[in-house]
This record gives C-alpha cells, sequence and structure tokens, in this order.
C-alpha cells in the first residue's frame, strides 16, 4: 500500500479534515544510460570549475545570483533555509470557484487526498460531494518540502483529488509569445458547419484506458529488436500541412471517413442544391411549419410561445452534441463540457421552461 507523501489538515469554514496526499500518476518512461560510442563505459555528471577544470565537492559549492556578467551576489544554504516556509500542516480553503473557469494550463501535478480514519470519512465524503454537485473546485495555498504551492481540490468518483496549479505570473501570455495566431475568427459558413459536424462524428466518451503511449511502446521494441539482431522498422513520415484552398474537400472527405463512409459511396450536395436545416425533423413538422408562414404575421408575445415551443425537448434531441453544445454555451449553463447528449438534452429543456416561466 502507497505511503502519503504529506500529512496535515484540510480547513473549509469552521471545518477541519484531517487527510493524506498520495502521489496519482507514475513514469514510465524508458531510461537510458549514457556510454561512450564503441565501448560499455559510463558517461557520469560532475561538478567542475570551469576555470581550473577540476571536480569541486559538494560542501564547498554555494548559490550565487548574477548581478551582471561575471558579478554575483553569494547566498549560504543556511540562508536560504532560514527564510523558507518551514513545514505547514493546513491546506486552508479560501474560496470555491467554477471548475471549469480554471484554465487547463494552470494544472500540475495532481495528487490524491485520503481521510486519516474511518471517524474523518464522514465529513470527507460531504466535503467530496459538495464538490461534486456544485462543479466547484477549492482554491488553497499549502507548503510541501520547503516550497508553497496553490493548489485547486476538486472531486473525482469517491476521492478528492488535489491538483497544484501555476502561479499566474509563471503562465505565458500565448499573443506575446508565439509568433503566429489568427487575428480574427477563422472558417465560417459551411467550412465551419463541416468542422463541427466533423468534430461531433469523432466524438466519444473519455475512456483513459483506450490509449497507450504508443513512442515508449516502440522505444521497447527498438530495445528488443536491438538485442534479438533484428531489423528495424522505419517510422512513416509525417503528413504535409492541408492547402487552404483544399480545406472543403478535406474536410468533406474526413466527415465521410469518420461516418464510415467511401469517399464516393454518396454524392455531395453543390451550392445550388444545400442540405434543408429541416432534415433530420418528420414531414408533418415541416408541412406545419410551412402553413404557418402563410398565416397572419403573431404578436410579439405568441413569437416568443411560437420560439419556446421550437426547442422542445423533441426538437433538443434531433440536434448534434455540437449543436447543443454551442446553445448550452450560449444559455451559460454550468457543467456542460462534461455533459453527454442526454443531459445536454435535459439541461436545455429545463433552461427553456425557466424562461417561459419568467416571460410569464
Amino acid at each position: 500500500m502507497a505511503r502519503a507523501i504529506w500529512t496535515g489538515v484540510i480547513t473549509f469554514g469552521l471545518a477541519s479534515l484531517p487527510v493524506g496526499l498520495f502521489t496519482a500518476t507514475e513514469d514510465h518512461t524508458v531510461h537510458f544510460h549514457q556510454l561512450q560510442r564503441g565501448t560499455a563505459d559510463r558517461i557520469r555528471s560532475r561538478r567542475v570549475n570551469e576555470r581550473t577544470g577540476r571536480e569541486v565537492p559538494s560542501e564547498k559549492i554555494v548559490k550565487g545570483y548574477e548581478l551582471a556578467e561575471g558579478e554575483y551576489i553569494v547566498v549560504e544554504p543556511d540562508e536560504l533555509d532560514q527564510i523558507a516556509p518551514g513545514r505547514s500542516q493546513t491546506i486552508d480553503i479560501t474560496d470555491f470557484v467554477d471548475l471549469a473557469d480554471i484554465e487547463p494550463v494552470y494544472f500540475g501535478r495532481t495528487y490524491y487526498v485520503a481521510p486519516r480514519g474511518k471517524e474523518y470519512t464522514k465529513v470527507y465524503e460531504l466535503l467530496r460531494s459538495a464538490l461534486e454537485e456544485s462543479d466547484k473546485a477549492g482554491i488553497a495555498t499549502f507548503v510541501m518540502r520547503g516550497k508553497q504551492y496553490l493548489t485547486a481540490l476538486r472531486a473525482e468518483k469517491q476521492v478528492l483529488v488535489l491538483q497544484t496549479l501555476h502561479w499566474a505570473d509563471e503562465v505565458r501570455d500565448p499573443g506575446k509569445e508565439l509568433p503566429e495566431l489568427p487575428s480574427r475568427r477563422a472558417g465560417k459558413g459551411k467550412e465551419l458547419t463541416l468542422a463541427i459536424q466533423l468534430v461531433d462524428a469523432l466524438s466519444a466518451p473519455w475512456e483513459p484506458g483506450r490509449y497507450h503511449d504508443t513512442y515508449e511502446e516502440k522505444v521497447r521494441e527498438l530495445v528488443q529488436a536491438k538485442a534479438e539482431g533484428h531489423e528495424i522498422a522505419v517510422a512513416q513520415k509525417a503528413p504535409q500541412a492541408t492547402n487552404v484552398t483544399d480545406l472543403m474537400s478535406v474536410l468533406q472527405g474526413s466527415l465521410d471517413q469518420a461516418r464510415g463512409h467511401k469517399p464516393d459511396a454518396e454524392p455531395r450536395q453543390t451550392k445550388k442544391a444545400p442540405a434543408p436545416k429541416t432534415a433530420r425533423k418528420p414531414a408533418a413538422k415541416a408541412a406545419k411549419r410551412s402553413a404557418a408562414h402563410k398565416a397572419p404575421p403573431k404578436t410579439a408575445r405568441n413569437a416568443s410561445k411560437g420560439r419556446q415551443r421550437s426547442t422542445g425537448k423533441s426538437d433538443l434531441g434531433q440536434l448534434s452534441k455540437a449543436e447543443l453544445y454551442q446553445r448550452a454555451t450560449k444559455q451559460g449553463i454550468e457543467g456542460r463540457s462534461k455533459m453527454s447528449h442526454e443531459q445536454l438534452v435535459d439541461a436545455l429543456t429545463r433552461a427553456g421552461r425557466r424562461r417561459k416561466k419568467s416571460a410569464a
């Protein structure tokens, strides 16, 4: 059984919960030693004085902060120890924020949080359930191994998870750091529609077990093949960049492939005969809508009711997940990124009912 790498107390309000932190991930990377070519001699790193070329023992090494070229401020190890934050025993939650509002770039390492004793499991589950139901994360700072961390405490199934966060000044601004970014929104009309349809066609439930580190597998195969004297398979070349002028055909071909169609299995629609937006709706509803166009104009209130009826659960169920997600985004529905197709339909239906009641 794993051992806790840190023990202390989580506090939220006046409640406190004794916990331990456990490493949530492990490294499976293939590690190599450095050798001199043609020999079995190991290459090792040594601390060498760059002026004399002589090795320096660790007890004679100090830290130096360079003010100018060749000018240093020397800092002794005990001076750093004196200003170190010490060993914190508290993860004090100061704020609860929407989990979806924390940009992924801020997340660092992940730790499992466990109660330190059966008598604390009730408080532990109470906090976990509250975070799960509210889709919130508890923001706190704590000290571990002489370093202070900003963290987010969030809920997973049956367990609380603590993730370290980068401080705001550690996250780079992409607008300043990256050489090329779109100056405006790219892709409109049919291009964007095809791209959304492609995303929807390739959508799947998140199942981590489906994915494997294929590079590490190939490294192990390479080592095994060389050990057995076999030939080494050559990796495929990277695909060429898509030409912007071919974007529509590439998107359509990708969509056909994702849907399991052969590229020429079905005739593609031309600009003169675009796919009607009501293609998914039954003919009876289409006829009813056609008759509505011939009727006298509705009043503002009746028009509002018509719009509400058009977004009923049965109609929403005919939309793709991507289309539902767009509507949920416009209406500010929380937790939409984790919802399935059916959950998005239910959430949008409830939102429509609330608007209908408020309008009445």
